[in-house]
């Protein structure tokens, strides 16, 4: 049985993507019945769209796929807490649940500055499940800013 271990994967796989392309790797992937009825992952910089998040991106695939900008029964996968943005997406969609690897301290609204999953003045909730494959998640992240910090140092000896 597919568990959310495995369809982080799914979503690691799709934040790789986002990496290898030079954006900010985080992927989701959107669960429906047990099949993957979205994937995304971010595109910012290709797009210069600035909402051009992997969470948005899956979103609107699952929701042309299902036919329906209701994903109610649907479980969003990725790999970073989404931002207000994304979490005021989720809840428009009526996403079920949640499960997202690391925390994001700067900007996340599952828990780290906000959390508008379980806020009773606005019409949907959501359920909520962090860490699955956190260390991986975090790892990616960390490997990107760190390549990406050693690039610009880089840039800067050679402009000297």
């Amino acid at each position: 049985m597919k568990d959310d271990a495995y369809w982080m994967g799914i979503a690691l796989r799709e934040a790789k993507k986002a990496g290898d392309r030079g954006e900010i790797p985080i992927g989701a992937v959107v669960i429906m019945d047990g099949a993957a009825i979205g994937r995304g992952y971010n595109v910012r910089e290709a797009k210069q769209d600035p909402v051009a998040h992997a969470e948005i991106i899956a979103i609107r695939q699952a929701a042309r796929r299902a036919g329906n900008w209701r994903l109610t029964g649907a479980t969003l996968y990725v790999t970073l807490e989404p931002c207000l943005m994304c979490m005021g997406a989720i809840l428009l969609a009526r996403i079920d649940r949640v499960v997202f690897g690391c925390y994001d301290p700067k900007a996340g609204a599952a828990g780290s500055l906000y959390d508008l999953s379980n806020d009773a003045r606005l019409n949907h909730r959501v359920a909520l499940l962090a860490g699955v494959r956190g260390g991986e998640c975090s790892a990616i992240l960390s490997g990107f800013f760190a390549a990406l910090r050693r690039e610009k140092k880089a840039a800067r000896n050679r402009a000297v």
